[in-house]
């Protein structure tokens, strides 16, 4: 398990002076494709100089890709983490490139053995590049590949075991597919290595059409605070970060969502 972190936000330039006023914020996690080691935002470099965690968070390093893993993007996180003296650095368990196109979203694995070995090479290869522990994110899924030889949670088992790698639990993904695909996420949390777990992400959504968007534009949804606390029944997660990426609020109602989710793993 990772070091405690407590309660965290998602920084992004439109919330900087909000986070440095917002009561309540242990640490920040910043999208890494955004930012450039040599030229930091000074409003970050003011949380960090107050001795507040900084964790780089990549979208684009696509572990999961069955081509040759782009070293350079790995680079770039691994530079930025020393720059923030980050006590560790993440991604997604997806992909995001084939073929020369990029999805521009993250795209979920067949979880079957051969696309986990793909997956176990490529972080292993980014974990000799990067300094510090490596932590992989589940994702938010509109599909799921047919014949599957292993459920998410064992897929996400075996990947730990052979990488030694963390894991980010996203409870709003989690929820999101079970509205989407009919997943099973208590099923998740039952299967999970809690000893792996590095934090927790949390996020708002909305339903359009019968299907449910994973935002980041939105209130956490009460359905999902419920699904942390029953994460929080079986383990005391050393993080819970919120995400908001979208129509920002109000400095209070950004308040009010943080000490929903401190409550939430308040026992």
């Amino acid at each position: 398990m990772a070091d405690r972190l407590g309660i965290g936000i998602g920084w992004r330039p439109e919330l900087d002076l909000s986070i440095a006023r917002l009561p309540g914020v242990d640490w920040v996690e910043v999208v890494a494709e955004n930012l450039h080691a040599p030229h930091l935002p000074e409003s970050l470099l003011a949380l960090k100089d107050r001795g507040m965690p900084v964790l780089p968070h990549a979208v684009s390093l696509s572990l999961g890709g069955a081509e040759p893993l782009d070293t350079a993007r790995v680079e770039h996180l691994a530079e930025l983490a020393r720059a923030l003296d980050a006590p560790l650095a993440s991604d997604h368990v997806c992909f995001v490139r084939a073929g020369g196109l990029d999805s521009g979203h993250l795209m979920p694995l067949p979880r079957t053995r051969e696309a986990l070995d793909v997956l176990v090479d490529n972080v292993r290869l980014a974990q000799s590049i990067v300094d510090v522990p490596l932590a992989l994110e589940n994702i938010a899924a509109l599909l799921e590949w047919p014949e599957s030889e292993l459920t998410e949670e064992q897929f996400l088992t075996e990947l730990t075991e052979r990488t030694g790698c963390l894991l980010i639990v996203d409870v709003a993904n989690l929820y999101a597919n079970a509205r989407n695909v009919g997943t099973d996420p208590v099923a998740f949390l039952d299967g999970i290595p809690w000893e792996r777990l590095a934090y927790v992400h949390m996020a708002g959504g909305v339903e359009r059409d019968g299907v449910y968007h994973d935002t980041h534009a939105h209130p956490v949804l009460p359905e999902v605070l419920e699904l942390l606390a029953e994460l929080r029944r079986r383990t005391d997660p050393p993080g819970v970060l919120l995400e908001r990426d979208d129509d920002y609020p109000t400095d209070s109602e950004l308040a009010a969502e943080l000490v929903a989710l401190r409550t939430a793993v308040t026992l």
